[in-house]
């Protein structure tokens, strides 16, 4: 695992201004050409909102920094010694734009990115959201040593993001337990008032997705279900997390946790997913 921390050069240089941003993102062409293909806006007017931005999160984003760096190395230690892995990876650490907080690359082993703006410095907080991401390293890492074939999974599938969330979601679990429940969805403290929504509407969201799944495209079902930016249906964002986690632990309860993690190597395995949704 190598860490390519990108903050320094953030910091000593920093100005407020378009012409810092750009000889930031240039100086790391390759982060941040991922960053800006699927998880922030690279426009002018994005830029300037996150100039504006800043200098109110300067202090959160060096406390972050501080503690992101050995959490990482405790989180993928217990990766190591529960799962028996290691992590060919690069792992960015970078000042975003403000839009997502942390993701894999696109990749059958994956890089991972942590948008320091974008996360709590609490270190619980931050055990959780490096928890999860390394959970859906470790996912692909542990399913790659079966014989699956990564050609045929339909990366695009709702079906399959439910199942990947779900998996990360347990990792996290399994890796930094005893931390509120919500926190392994919300990652800081603001999560509760989800958590218990979805806990206590859990059908009525089963239903409304399954409806989703079969009406609207991937793209429209993506952003009410899966990011930060949807939820007008219950007013509440991300709740395909919170149906992965009921999925994925339906499936260690009726195979084994080992089965759940390579659920995906079978080829009727959209098939099971679908028909989970609509017998919940």
């Amino acid at each position: 695992m190598k860490i390519i921390d990108t903050v320094p050069f953030f910091k000593e240089n920093y100005k407020p201004t378009l012409q810092f941003l750009r000889s930031y993102y240039d100086t790391y062409p390759e982060i941040f050409e991922e960053y800006f293909a699927y998880h922030c806006k690279d426009t002018e007017e994005r830029h300037k909102q996150s100039i504006s931005k800043y200098p109110q999160y300067l202090t959160t984003i060096e406390e972050v920094h501080r503690n992101i760096t050995p959490i990482i190395h405790e989180v993928t230690d217990e990766y190591s010694r529960i799962f028996n892995v290691t992590f060919p990876i690069e792992v960015n650490l970078i000042v975003g734009g403000f839009g997502s907080n942390a993701f894999t690359y696109r990749q059958i082993i994956p890089n991972i990115t942590f948008a320091l703006e974008k996360l709590s410095p609490i270190p619980e907080h931050l055990k959780a959201i490096v928890a999860h991401e390394f959970g859906h390293a470790t996912h692909n890492i542990i399913s790659n040593q079966t014989a699956i074939n990564w050609k045929e999974i339909q990366w695009t599938s709702p079906l399959v993001w439910l199942f990947q969330e779900g998996a990360a979601t347990h990792f996290s679990r399994r890796t930094v337990p005893q931390l509120h429940e919500s926190v392994y969805f919300s990652f800081n403290e603001e999560g509760n008032e989800w958590l218990q929504f979805a806990q206590l509407n859990k059908a009525d969201i089963i239903t409304e997705f399954a409806k989703d799944y079969t009406s609207e495209t991937p793209q429209s079902l993506f952003r009410e279900w899966f990011s930060i930016n949807g939820g007008k249906r219950f007013g509440f964002s991300r709740l395909g997390y919170f149906i992965g986690d009921m999925f994925f632990q339906s499936l260690i309860r009726n195979k084994s946790e080992v089965k759940a993690i390579t659920a995906w190597e079978k080829r009727e395995f959209l098939k099971e997913t679908k028909d989970w949704l609509l017998s919940n």
